[in-house]
């Protein structure tokens, strides 16, 4: 794991929250251009690399991950030198106090910073401690007046970005990083043009990253309407969300998401995402299937599949009470 974790840790320790992916852009940039036939960008910040085909009316993929991270951005210097922030990308603000950021300026310098927070026995008779508003976390990189804020470059519109390292656990299974939503994407990507280095392919391939995705999908928009693609593949993670008794778990495969709130799969998608996996041995986890799709199995037993743990649930076979809770 050593060759995986030394660029797992590279990657995730890139400081670059939304808007200013510039850092991560020129990672990319080298990690794609040995592999691919050129190297484009889209008017957002996106980055990909292009592999061209030579068949005629190759259809046109996108495979993109987004390079941003979130963090939080100065909106306002008092007058003890301490800062005012909002936040970029959505933050749980529990989560937020008392730690280390590094803030970033416009001409590029960094300097250590924390975020603070009221310590309980000053909280005792106004009812507890409570979960304050972003808005009102103080971040304190140490200046003793606005002024002297000033003097070292600091201006609203400048950066905070967690300052965390990434580390093994323990048992060396498993990694604690910042920023894993999506420098996961981002290196899996760039390992993709790896493995597809000097081949010919039957359709054209763009491959890279996109920006703002954490502020609302932006880049995504952008990238789509630059290269018009047949197909879109984002590479993004989720929770792994079965501690609290939710899908996702560390361990059991990739994550196929077929629903959220913004986007239903369609169908022949889903069915060709499946089949895949299935015919490449690749494990998913637990499908939540609520919609109907092709059924791949011919008699009973072949129902429920041994790599991903599910059960078919096509309406020709029937099923065992509580199917998506088998095994």
């Amino acid at each position: 794991m050593t060759d995986l974790f030394s660029k797992i840790k590279e990657v995730t320790e890139i400081p670059a929250i939304s808007g200013h992916e510039a850092p991560v852009r020129d990672y990319l940039r080298q990690q794609l251009t040995p592999h691919v036939d050129e190297i484009v960008t889209d008017g957002l910040g996106g980055i990909f690399g292009v592999k061209h085909s030579t068949a005629a009316d190759a259809p046109r993929i996108l495979v993109a991950a987004h390079m941003d991270e979130v963090g939080f951005m100065i909106s306002e210097i008092k007058a003890d030198g301490t800062f005012r922030v909002v936040p970029i990308g959505g933050w749980n603000p529990m989560v937020v106090s008392s730690q280390r950021f590094k803030l970033f300026t416009r001409d590029g310098r960094e300097y250590p910073a924390i975020s603070g927070s009221v310590p309980p026995h000053l909280t005792r008779g106004t009812g507890g401690p409570t979960v304050p508003a972003i808005s009102d976390i103080i971040f304190d990189a140490g200046f003793s007046s606005k002024a002297e804020a000033e003097s070292y470059g600091v201006r609203p519109g400048d950066t905070l970005v967690p300052d965390s390292s990434a580390i093994l656990t323990a048992n060396g299974k498993n990694v604690i990083s910042k920023a894993w939503d999506n420098r996961y994407g981002v290196l899996m990507v760039s390992e993709l043009a790896k493995s597809l280095s000097g081949q010919a392919l039957n359709n054209e391939l763009y491959v890279g990253a996109n920006v703002q995705e954490e502020v609302g999908l932006r880049g995504a928009h952008t990238s789509t309407t630059k290269f018009d693609p047949e197909i879109f593949l984002a590479v993004d993670c989720s929770p792994a969300a079965d501690v609290f008794g939710d899908q996702g778990a560390i361990g059991e495969g990739t994550l196929l998401r077929f629903y959220d709130p913004g986007h239903i799969m369609l169908p022949n998608m889903k069915d060709f995402l499946l089949t895949t996996a299935e015919e490449a041995g690749i494990k998913f986890p637990i499908l939540l299937c609520q919609r109907w799709y092709r059924c791949r199995c011919s008699t009973l037993e072949e129902r429920w599949s041994p790599i991903n743990h599910y059960w078919c649930l096509c309406t020709l076979h029937p099923l065992p009470p509580n199917p998506l809770c088998h095994g």
